[in-house]
């Protein structure tokens, strides 16, 4: 076997690993029972339709290699940028990104985790009608601290200079996020607003041939109309590329 193909093989195992201990597949980490099921259901975690009780990301195993997968094809494909995430929860997506930039060395991309780290605003709906009746702010399982995602970071030997995290809400943050480049853009803001506002100000950094992802634009419908009233004020047609029953990603130019 080559030395080219070891390592290879290496980093598939280092990041199928890490991607199981995110996802709480591999000691099968039971829900919180938000959705009715306290007993771990390996189909319902592939899908993340589930808020796991210890594990590190409710995105579940399809969503959480779709990071994986794009942060690879960024780095071989030559697309400059960051990884930016908006709306992190206890950082397992983020925590994968890092990890790809790990296993393959990139030290020249930096990881933004954003979030207010206090859970979702309430819904301004004079402002934004879409996010009307919204309610998750009400779930105080959505704040998890800043302190507590550092420290999920520290436990995979991933939290270093290549991490920043940016506090606050959107609306104030946004402006303040220091790439100037972003091959890889997540949305997961659950809410119009959180939608909207990373889109405002961060879209025009995505490079040519990088990718935004929105988490939750099957399954809430504020975040989808969202995307795509953004989307037809810029005259922009794109094809969204499903993941799994949830999010959908999309490739820019």
């Amino acid at each position: 076997m080559f030395v080219s193909d070891q390592i290879a093989e290496l980093r598939e195992k280092y990041l199928r690993l890490v991607g199981t201990a995110l996802a709480g597949t591999i000691y099968e980490d039971p829900p919180l029972g938000v959705f009715g099921a306290t007993e771990f259901d390996s189909r319902i975690r592939d899908g993340g339709w589930d808020w796991p009780s210890r594990a590190f990301t409710m995105v579940g195993t399809k969503r959480l290699k779709n990071v994986r997968d794009l942060m690879v094809s960024a780095i071989e494909l030559k697309i400059p940028g960051d990884f930016v995430e908006t709306g992190v929860w206890r950082g397992g997506a983020s925590i994968m990104a890092r990890a790809v930039l790990a296993a393959y060395n990139v030290t020249d991309r930096k990881i933004i985790a954003c979030d207010s780290f206090e859970g979702l605003p309430p819904p301004d709906e004079k402002k934004f009608p879409a996010d009307a009746g919204s309610v998750f702010h009400e779930y105080s399982d959505l704040a998890i601290g800043l302190e507590t995602v550092k420290a999920n970071f520290a436990k995979f030997d991933l939290l270093d200079d290549q991490v920043i995290f940016l506090k606050g809400w959107f609306r104030d943050t946004m402006p303040l996020v220091p790439s100037k480049e972003i091959a890889v853009l997540r949305l997961d803001g659950d809410m119009y607003e959180s939608t909207i506002d990373p889109l405002n100000h961060l879209f025009d950094r995505v490079s040519d041939g990088g990718w935004v992802i929105v988490d939750d634009y099957s399954v809430v419908p504020a975040a989808k109309t969202a995307v795509h009233d953004f989307l037809d004020a810029r005259k922009i047609s794109i094809q969204m590329t499903p993941i799994d029953d949830v999010g959908v990603f999309f490739r820019k130019g």
